[in-house]
């Protein structure tokens, strides 16, 4: 199986730190954020690896090279133009092989073991749901007893951690060099029936902001025992 980093943000909200390092090369604890994930696709079997680039894109290259210092190959679907988040998977397709795909957002940290998601690809697309963070409080999707998401107004809504197995039938009839949201596919895939899920209670952080860079430093600086969740 092969897996798909999303690095291409500007990352607005992280600056200054952004103006001159790109938000997946932000130091967490004297580690790049995108060196977690990497270690941890590494660590599931999962080296095949394609990242796509564009806000400083070179520095990110030039920082990872061939991905060979981690033990994974890394092939680099590079943007011309900002295409947010479906656009850009899409446009890296041809790097990836036609069959299902792991998908981490390069601007979360998370303890979440990628290596279980290898035998879980089912309907159009599998994501993983966590608690709902302070800066998203109603959440995306509830979470079926069958493991089916749906959006439902009135029943409890889980977040959509940034984790997901995708199939590429998800982005048919998508249009090439276009800027476009994963959002609207996946809630495509909801009404089709063919979006699917499961809630990880571990640690996991959106690190979108200065003040959650200083909590996800303090959380990985506090001994063990003295943890309290990230949310």
């Amino acid at each position: 199986m092969q897996a798909m980093i999303l690095a291409a943000g500007r990352g607005n909200r992280l600056r200054p730190l952004t103006d001159v390092t790109p938000k997946p090369l932000i130091e967490v604890k004297g580690k790049p954020l995108i060196v977690y994930h990497l270690e941890n696709l590494h660590q599931a079997g999962i080296t095949d690896i394609v990242i796509n680039v564009r806000y400083l894109g070179d520095k990110i290259q030039d920082y990872l090279g061939n991905g060979a210092a981690w033990g994974v190959k890394i092939q680099y679907s590079v943007e011309a133009t900002e295409l947010e988040v479906g656009g850009g998977i899409l446009n890296a397709l041809s790097l990836l092989k036609k069959s299902p795909f792991i998908i981490v957002n390069g601007d979360i940290w998370t303890d979440y073991p990628l290596i279980s998601l290898k035998t879980k690809a089912k309907g159009l697309a599998y994501l993983v749901m966590v608690d709902n963070p302070s800066h998203n409080q109603k959440g995306d999707y509830h979470l079926e007893d069958n493991g089916l998401l749906s959006r439902q107004a009135f029943l409890p809504s889980l977040t959509y951690s940034g984790i997901s197995i995708l199939h590429p039938d998800l982005f048919t009839d998508c249009t090439q060099g276009v800027s476009f949201r994963l959002a609207p596919l996946l809630d495509k895939a909801a009404n089709a029936q063919k979006l699917y899920g499961e809630y990880y209670k571990g640690a996991w952080t959106d690190v979108g902001t200065i003040e959650r860079l200083h909590h996800l430093e303090n959380f990985l600086s506090t001994p063990m025992l003295e943890k309290k969740m990230l949310y």
